[in-house]
């Protein structure tokens, strides 16, 4: 006989008490803690050159780019997350009562992995919409090049944009940057030994 082990639910503020003690980062999902899961060579390799040229591109304008753990709050859905590329236009905007969570972003990118994607493209991309700064969302593969663009349009629509050759380049809609896919995955190995 198998017993159901009871799911223990959070209190934002208990969640925020405990994740600033904690020595790995957590995912807060409407009353839920989820642990978040170490990143593969390749994602760390493609957040971090997708964060290089962002950062290059937008230095001395009123953008700010942040990778991995800053902390995102979507007050709409109750989650607390840490997206892997986040861009914020100046002022940022804080969760009340924190200085560590912030809640205006314009782009968020993911790295897509084989444990994370599906969740990604479904629960965190309607999660995201409902965050009125928002303007563009980009999906990353580590496991081949294809990289897929949401954006919304002035009617409130998302349009989409595939990306699949190192030659190509992603317009940003959000801020005043292009980027050649050959430069968001520089030293990306898609045949690694196992």
């Amino acid at each position: 006989m198998t017993i159901a082990q009871e799911t223990r639910y959070y209190s934002p503020a208990e969640y925020l008490e405990l994740e600033v003690n904690s020595d790995i980062r957590n995912e807060y999902i409407d009353g839920v803690i989820i642990p978040m899961t170490g990143g593969t060579p390749n994602h760390n390799q493609i957040a971090g050159n997708f964060y290089a040229v962002l950062n290059f591109a937008l230095k001395r304008q009123p953008y700010r780019v942040f990778i991995t753990d800053q902390r995102l709050w979507i007050p709409d859905k109750r989650i607390h997350t840490y997206p892997d590329i986040m861009i914020i236009q100046n002022p940022l905007v804080y969760e009340e009562g924190r200085k560590d969570t912030l809640t205006n972003p314009v782009m968020i990118a993911e790295v897509l992995s084989k444990s994370t994607s599906s969740n990604d493209r479904d629960q965190k991309f309607a999660a995201y919409r409902t965050i009125p700064t928002l303007q563009e969302y980009i999906l990353i593969d580590q496991y081949t090049m294809h990289v897929e663009q949401f954006w919304k349009s002035d009617n409130n629509k998302w349009i989409f944009s595939e990306f699949i050759d190192e030659n190509m380049s992603l317009n940003l809609a959000s801020v005043p940057c292009q980027i050649l896919l050959a430069d968001i995955y520089d030293k990306v190995d898609f045949n690694p030994e196992l």
